[in-house]
């Protein structure tokens, strides 16, 4: 987790935001630019008391004055946001544009009295405004022009710029959007039906802090150089993008955002254009309130503060679920620890049970397999265990294989020539040379902001496993020829074990499995106990039960948390933080998972599924195989099959641990500069209050402000979008 603008929840959406423009071409039946020109609310502060002689904000008066928001700002709201909304609330259309109404007028509000809060206290970085250098900046500009400048006096020449940056990728993603279809349409393809398999979460994930001035929106017209860092879509031409910025602006047109025979040449000159860069200097200005608040709120975060936090989240947790005196609320525990994040803390375990999470990767049986499978008897007490034989004879004929293609093949290429240190086999294949999200690996220098965030919990040196054909057609398209590796289950556990040990951790593997055991294992038919049986922690097994011990195929841990009672190595504290053992076996099991994992639903899961001690619903050779690596604490695995397939079962994180160490599994420790290591469990617990308190000193100052000044300082004539409000009369 960040802080800065992502730990920071602005309760006042952007009203007016360019996005896919959605719903319906048209509106209204009159459609016409003086309608659309009619004033439907406005808001002047000024209005107040506050403002008046001898008023608290009498200095600040000429910072703010009557702000008009006219029925095309209403329309626009509505093709970019509110449409999606009433779609998703099954509001009628009254619903919907009394809301956005309600939310621009308390939006300029809000944006009125920023302008005033700034001017009064500065902003994070210590600049200043003045009514005389507000004045400066708006001159004698009049209309959009003079109220583009006034916000943007109220910003730095970065924070500009960054405004400009996300309006522009914005537009063009919008146009990408219609794009893509006619690319489509050219190369007969139909990218809806091509699945692209789950992505990390955070892949190719631009910054959300980064911007640029070299970036120009593409309408179809302009060279590369003018387009600077904006990337074309593949197998884009000047032919599919004039296309699609020609219905682009059909769908502004039809519903009057811009004027007929305004020149469209050149996007940033339309009237469009500047109703969305007032928005977007609006929305940086609510942003920049947002950082102000951060940096006030984290000033009244004490050590003592943070401390008795941790002191009462810990108790709570303890009292709620229990310890070795009590039993506790099991039901509770268990929702809280299927909610747990890093944001959502779960610190102390129930009654000292062994609950942890873990990674399940599956590595299925074929159709053909599974059919094979299904005709024979799964009755229990079976004493030929027909059902478990012919499974352990499809298990030797199963291959699995590397499930990226589509990294190559999608709507997007992710793939590029991997670089030194990539992973090539546990047996070196110098044709194994594509790795992924390249992007996303690229540390910025100290004291720059990357283009792209750096992807977290995921190594990135596992090469695709299989052999590759890449052609570069002239149309500038992109061909591949793929085909990957099938491997047995002993070549996935040699490729998982080299990976781990090239990442600096490998893995102790249980004694017991030999080569032999290995080789005999499919012709065991010893799937049941044959007497009465106790385990050494209590646990009674009756003749006949099913010994789902005898499934397991592999066990072992990884080298770097091997230990006892009295030296434990493996640090919950640590699981986030780039570079430590915790974090490298994480994130090495976690790409292998998205590299082979056909249990899609285990992909971007926190730290993996939730294991309880106690009956659940898995299936129960995955039951038993999950609960015993939990107990065998963090960086453990067991390999087991069920009727899916092979299950490679990696924990992630056990309560094990810290009992066995007799501490609590995570702590809190202050840091007098609050420059905390981050991934580490301070880093989050820190980070995690301050967004907590931000969030709240936010919502409540808005909501403050807003109550305020908006019934005395704002007007709403609904009568002039009352035709908007009637159209539930039209299309019901």
């Amino acid at each position: 987790m960040k802080s800065k603008k992502k730990a920071i929840a602005i309760v006042l959406a952007a009203a007016v935001a360019c996005g896919t423009l959605a719903g319906c071409d048209a509106l209204t039946t009159t459609n016409v630019a003086k309608d659309y020109a009619q004033t439907i609310a406005e808001v002047d502060l000024s209005r107040s008391a506050d403002f008046a002689d001898g008023g608290k904000y009498a200095p600040y008066k000429e910072l703010v004055s009557k702000t008009s928001i006219v029925k095309r700002d209403m329309v626009a709201s509505y093709l970019s946001s509110g449409y999606s909304a009433q779609q998703q609330y099954n509001w009628t259309y009254a619903d919907t544009f009394d809301t956005i109404a309600e939310t621009l007028v308390s939006r300029q509000v809000f944006v009125q009295y920023a302008k005033v809060y700034l001017a009064e206290n500065g902003d994070k970085e210590g600049n200043r405004y003045t009514v005389d250098g507000y004045k400066a900046a708006v001159g004698s500009l009049t209309g959009d022009a003079a109220e583009i400048e006034g916000l943007g006096y109220f910003l730095t020449p970065a924070e500009r710029a960054k405004a400009d940056y996300d309006l522009k990728v914005n537009i063009n993603k919008t146009i990408d959007s219609s794009e893509q279809a006619f690319i489509d349409l050219a190369e007969g393809n139909d990218s809806s039906t091509v699945t692209v398999r789950t992505l990390p979460t955070g892949a190719e994930t631009e910054s959300a802090d980064y911007y640029t001035e070299n970036y120009g929106i593409y309408t179809g017209r302009e060279d590369n150089q003018q387009l600077g860092e904006y990337e074309k879509l593949d197998g884009s031409t000047a032919t599919t993008r004039k296309k699609a910025y020609v219905q682009f602006l059909a769908s502004l047109l039809n519903n009057n955002l811009i004027e007929k025979g305004e020149d469209t040449s050149k996007f940033e000159t339309t009237t469009y254009y500047a109703l969305e860069k007032k928005s977007a200097y609006e929305g940086a200005i609510i942003s920049k309130m947002g950082e102000k608040f951060e940096q006030e709120t984290e000033d009244s975060i004490t050590q003592e503060s943070a401390e008795g936090q941790y002191r009462k989240d810990l108790a709570s947790n303890k009292n709620s679920y229990g310890n070795e005196n009590g039993q506790g609320d099991k039901s509770a525990f268990e929702t809280a620890l299927d909610g747990m994040s890093d944001t959502s803390f779960v610190l102390a375990p129930y009654n000292n049970d062994d609950y942890g999470f873990v990674i399940n990767i599956l590595l299925p049986f074929s159709d053909l397999q599974t059919q094979i499978l299904g005709e024979f008897s799964s009755d229990l007490g079976d004493e030929k265990g027909n059902h478990y034989a012919a499974r352990a004879m499809l298990l030797q004929a199963l291959r699995a294989t590397d499930q990226r293609e589509t990294w190559f093949t999608g709507s997007e290429d992710y793939s590029f020539e991997g670089s030194e240190g990539a992973f090539t086999g546990s047996t070196p294949d110098a044709e194994r040379k594509w790795l992924f999200f390249e992007n996303s690996f690229n540390e910025p220098a100290e004291g720059e902001t990357a283009k792209y965030d750096v992807l977290k919990n995921y190594y990135g040196k596992y090469t695709f496993n299989g052999s590759v054909e890449k052609t570069e057609n002239d149309d500038g398209t992109t061909d591949y020829k793929i085909k990957a590796k099938p491997l047995t289950i002993n070549d996935f556990l040699d490729e998982m074990k080299a990976y781990l040990a090239q990442a600096g951790v490998g893995v102790t593997v249980g004694a017991q499995y030999t080569e032999d055991f290995k080789k005999n294992y499919f012709t065991n038919e010893n799937y049941y106990y044959t007497e009465d049986t106790v385990d050494a922690d209590g646990t009674e097994h009756k003749k006949g039960d099913v010994n789902y011990d005898s499934f397991i195929y592999e066990e072992g841990k990884v080298t770097a948390f091997d230990g006892n009672d009295d030296a434990h190595y493996y640090d919950a504290n640590q699981i986030f933080k780039k570079g430590t053992n915790e974090n490298l076996a994480l994130s090495v099991i976690n790409e292998l998972s998205f590299a082979y994992n056909t249990d899609t639903a285990g992909l971007n899961t926190y730290l993996g599924y939730t294991v309880s001690p106690y009956k659940t619903s898995y299936m129960s050779e995955f039951e038993y195989a999950a609960q015993k690596v939990v107990k065998n604490g963090a960086g453990s695995y067991a390999v087991v099959p069920t009727d899916y397939g092979w299950h490679i079962i990696y924990c992630t994180f056990s309560f094990r641990d810290a009992k066995d160490a007799n501490t609590d599994a995570f702590k809190f420790t202050w840091r007098d500069d609050r420059k905390y290591e981050e991934g580490t469990f301070s880093y989050l617990y820190y980070e995690s209050l301050k967004s907590t308190a931000v969030s709240s000193f936010t919502t409540n100052l808005q909501s403050d402000a807003i109550d305020t000044y908006i019934d005395d300082c704002s007007t709403v004539f609904e009568d002039r979008f009352a035709d908007l409000k009637d159209l539930d009369n039209y299309t019901s």
